[in-house]
């Protein structure tokens, strides 16, 4: 679920996501001491404190063009750092910088909290005729990205 403020298009916008495989998750509060965060957009980087509360130990994926070793110069080696440049996946795949589907295969393969094999079914429901493309980046990603332990 999102979250922003009073702001126009393009600011800022937070969404938070609870995964469990033990029981059905009924909190719908704003997540403040995330395991993951994922940066869909890299210009946040500069404006937003995008590791603000995330767990020692957690995972940061980011979109970005940048070395990981630059990004590991960034932020240290407190958090697992992913990278992928899900935005050129994007652009060939589907054709737009959309990366929600692209980000995810990073998600998948920085985490492993479901198998990638296991989105494919939701992804065609979800997307119909659009669905290979959005498998095709999603799996495109999962290789692509750059893990540091």
């Amino acid at each position: 679920f999102p979250s922003f403020g009073p702001e126009r298009r393009g600011a800022p916008v937070l969404a938070f996501d609870r995964i469990s495989s033990k029981q059905p998750i009924r909190v719908r509060a704003e997540v403040t001491e995330p395991d993951v965060v994922v940066v869909l957009d890299p210009g946040l980087l500069r404006i937003v404190n995008v590791t603000s509360g995330l767990k020692g130990k957690g995972v940061l994926i980011i979109n970005t063009t940048r070395p990981l070793q630059d990004i590991e110069s960034e932020f240290g080696s407190k958090w697992r750092l992913a990278i992928v440049d899900a935005t050129k996946i994007a652009r060939e795949l589907l054709g737009v910088p959309i990366v929600n589907t692209t980000m995810l295969g990073a998600l998948l393969r920085a985490t492993g909290v479901v198998k990638l094999e296991s989105l494919f079914e939701p992804l065609k429901h979800r997307f119909d005729r659009l669905a290979e493309r959005n498998i095709n980046a999603m799996k495109r990603a999962y290789e692509e990205t750059a893990v540091k332990e």
